[in-house]
């Protein structure tokens, strides 16, 4: 099979082209993307931390001498807000802006919120058993992240059915060449998303409260670290972030597990003893980010290949967590994997911050279905992959008890 990311059979299962990725080359010319395919495990791990490349190159050159054309003026709103957000920043601009939200996330955070995560989550599973079931992805891989993140943040639970359809428009850009449709819903959600917020800021700089939000107001009034877009571009990407990659790996490892009975069996009978290995297991075998993709700003060689300056490398997470060079049996789902350095949640200066919450979500929404008293669910119908390949997921997860 060729990689082929507009092809829905390859994105059904990409992991035979993965394998014949591997076996062409550390490094392979995409000519329908334009890009630098690196599909190895140890490049891309090192890759990743490599600053002779960026997730933008705007901080060095302008579009013209960095040899690419500059975006049309009306994505403008999209731009601007995915520009100033942690993801696409650089040093050091970057490490300023981490420093100040990574207080959300220490170990101390984490742990007080676990208590009110896993009551969220038995809630969402208690109700969802109790009507029979339905679609496992609506009713509770979407609801627990979007209501963690927007406590977290600070968002009136009255709000929080705004964040998930922003969220997916948003989002729809990170895929391979984006048609104009998708860009102008992506344009309007940036307005409406980032609208929505400066009138939040504003409440909270009347109110401050004990949320993110107040404490970046505080970093952007008292200490003048934070500009007004680099506050509204965070807020915004860890919104996103926060559930779109925890819905997905929620369905995703669903639709693994039932695949998988005699894992799912064994999961189920010693639940304590496995959930914490499951958790990362399901995020190698089957990542939300296939793609994570990174411009040449200085030349780097990989394998004897001189990747020049203006070149984009596409690192494929997907392939590097299946690398049999570094898994044992990677096309195998073992929940009792312990050696699973997978990547799935980047490495270097972009590493997800929100991965302790990731992992805490992860935990106690699959870790609900498998209390005593709960029934297994049963899979109606074999689930649709959605349109588009960078981030990967499910249409709908039809269960029933």
């Amino acid at each position: 099979m060729d990689f082929d990311p507009w092809d829905p059979a390859f994105v059904a299962d990409p992991y035979p082209a993965y394998r014949e990725l591997r076996e062409r080359g550390r490094v392979v010319w995409c000519e329908p993307t334009g890009q630098w395919l690196v599909p190895g495990y140890a490049d891309v791990s090192a890759l990743l931390r490599d600053r002779r490349l960026g997730r933008t190159y705007l901080h060095r050159f302008g579009h013209e001498e960095f040899g690419r054309t500059p975006p049309p003026p009306e994505h403008e709103p999209f731009h601007v807000l995915n520009a100033n957000g942690l993801l696409d920043l650089e040093d050091p601009a970057h490490a300023r802006v981490r420093r100040l939200v990574s207080r959300a996330f220490t170990p101390r955070t984490v742990d007080r919120l676990a208590p009110t995560v896993r009551r969220m989550a038995r809630e969402l599973v208690a109700g969802f058993v109790a009507g029979g079931g339905g679609d496992l992805l609506t009713e509770v891989a979407e609801p627990l992240p979007v209501a963690v993140i927007a406590e977290l943040l600070g968002v009136p639970e009255s709000d929080r059915g705004l964040l998930r359809p922003w969220s997916a428009d948003i989002c729809g850009m990170f895929e391979l060449r984006p048609d104009e449709e998708t860009a102008a819903r992506a344009v309007a959600a940036s307005v409406e998303f980032s609208a929505y917020l400066r009138g939040l800021i504003e409440e909270r700089r009347k109110d401050p409260g004990e949320d993110l939000i107040s404490a970046l107001i505080a970093a952007h009034d008292e200490e003048g670290r934070l500009s007004e877009q680099e506050m509204i571009s965070t807020c915004v990407l860890l919104l996103n972030a926060g559930h779109e990659a925890t819905v997905n790996t929620t369905g995703n490892g669903w639709w693994a597990l039932f695949r998988e009975p005699e894992q799912l069996r064994g999961l189920r009978e010693r639940p304590a003893e496995k959930l914490s290995t499951a958790v990362d297991e399901l995020m190698r075998f089957d990542t939300p980010l296939q793609m994570f993709e990174r411009w040449v700003l200085d030349e780097v060689e990989v394998g004897g290949t001189v990747i020049p300056r203006g070149a984009e490398m596409a690192l494929l997470f997907g392939s590097a967590n299946r690398d049999p060079e570094r898994f044992e049996n990677p096309d195998v789902l073992d929940l009792s994997r312990t050696d699973n350095p997978h990547l799935s949640f980047g490495a270097g200066i972009h590493y997800c911050l929100g991965a302790p919450l990731a992992r805490l979500e992860l935990a106690a929404s699959f870790g609900a279905f498998l209390e005593d008293g709960v029934p297994p669910a049963r899979l109606v119908r074999e689930p649709r992959w959605r349109d588009g390949y960078v981030i990967r997921g499910l249409t709908e997860l039809l269960v029933e008890f």
